[in-house]
């Protein structure tokens, strides 16, 4: 299973909506096929496992293990609950049943009901923090929150003046750009639009860059043209903007602000990061609509500066250290995980 988890990690970025799925095939305690979930409308992991086997006549003697539950419906492709019972495997092993509504433990009792010993269970919570976006969207019906800044040792984001401040080395902007990489959506509000022009892609990093999700709380009339190239945007304001780009899409900021974040899940966003500034940030925190934050931490200290957005916890779940930064790593236990 463990080797399950380290082949559905490989689809991290690429298969949202859909979730990260390892599968091993194994025959007498010896791995014959393995395979995994790379892009969002491919193949899942199990026909490519089953392809991947060389000697097919093994198959009806093998267990096959998975990460979740095999799915139980068509969608972009046949179920892969049909496949294993038209293989034949004698046993089948599972760490998570599937929160999806279509599917969510259909495909396991499809297969005991042909006879196949099925176990279930197996590393069940390293399953769930590996699909923790999917298991987001599934059961609460938003996409799966992470807020990140980087911060002096006293607490500023950037300065009084608008003199840049370097607060990341090249080891976390590389950092930061891989977690772009792996999210569906980068969220930033008008100030930090306005005042830095980001360009929100992957530059440092090779891999996908997410859609930019602007937020706006009060009409502004902005010029767009920094987002010329983009594929799309997205806008989350109160009225629709009077000069709307044709390659972004407008969401009404609703009185219940959770209520726009969730409706980016119709635009496949299940996963966002919020880059900032500090009063997006806070807006996150007071409706306790956050799921990760990781702040990154130098030793540079500032008299004076935009202050981090405050926030109730203080011992991190976990740190890293890189060179002479640290990156603080908390999870929001007060939402069901």
């Amino acid at each position: 299973m463990k080797r399950c988890f380290q082949l559905a990690k490989k689809g991290i970025g690429n298969v949202a909506p859909n979730p990260l799925v390892g599968a091993v095939i194994v025959h007498d305690n010896k791995i014959i096929g393995e395979g995994y979930h790379k892009k969002y409308g491919a193949s899942h992991a199990e026909p490519i496992a089953i392809n991947s086997v060389e000697n097919k006549s093994l198959l009806t003697n093998s267990t096959i293990y998975v990460s979740l539950e095999p799915c139980n419906h068509f969608g972009n492709t046949p179920p892969c609950a049909d496949l294993i019972l038209k293989t034949k495997f004698k046993r089948v092993v599972i760490a998570n049943t599937d929160p999806n509504p279509k599917v969510n433990g259909s495909g396991i009792q499809k297969l005991k009901e042909a006879g196949i010993e099925i176990t279930t269970g197996i590393l069940e919570n390293e399953g769930r923090v590996i699909n923790r976006r999917f298991f987001k969207t599934q059961i609460e019906k938003r996409p799966y929150i992470i807020l990140k800044w980087a911060q002096t040792i006293n607490g500023f984001i950037d300065s009084l003046d608008k003199t840049p401040l370097q607060i990341s080395n090249d080891q976390n902007k590389q950092l930061g750009h891989n977690w772009r990489a792996q999210e569906d959506g980068i969220l930033i509000g008008a100030q930090t639009f306005i005042n830095d022009s980001p360009s929100l892609n992957t530059r440092h990093f090779e891999g996908k860059s997410p859609i930019p999700i602007l937020l706006l709380t009060h009409n502004l009339e902005l010029d767009y043209t920094l987002w010329k190239d983009k594929k799309h945007f997205i806008i989350i304001a109160p009225e629709k903007p009077r000069i709307l780009p044709k390659n972004a899409k407008w969401i009404k900021l609703q009185p219940l602000f959770s209520d726009s974040i969730s409706e980016l899940l119709n635009y496949n966003i299940t996963s966002i990061l919020v880059e900032g500034g500090s009063k997006t940030h806070q807006r996150f925190i007071a409706k306790n609509l956050w799921d990760e934050m990781r702040i990154t931490e130098s030793k540079l200290s500032i008299k004076s500066g935009i202050k981090s957005a405050q926030f109730g916890l203080k011992k991190p779940s976990f740190e890293l250290q890189q060179n002479n930064n640290i990156v603080r790593y908390f999870l929001n236990n007060s939402l069901k995980q």
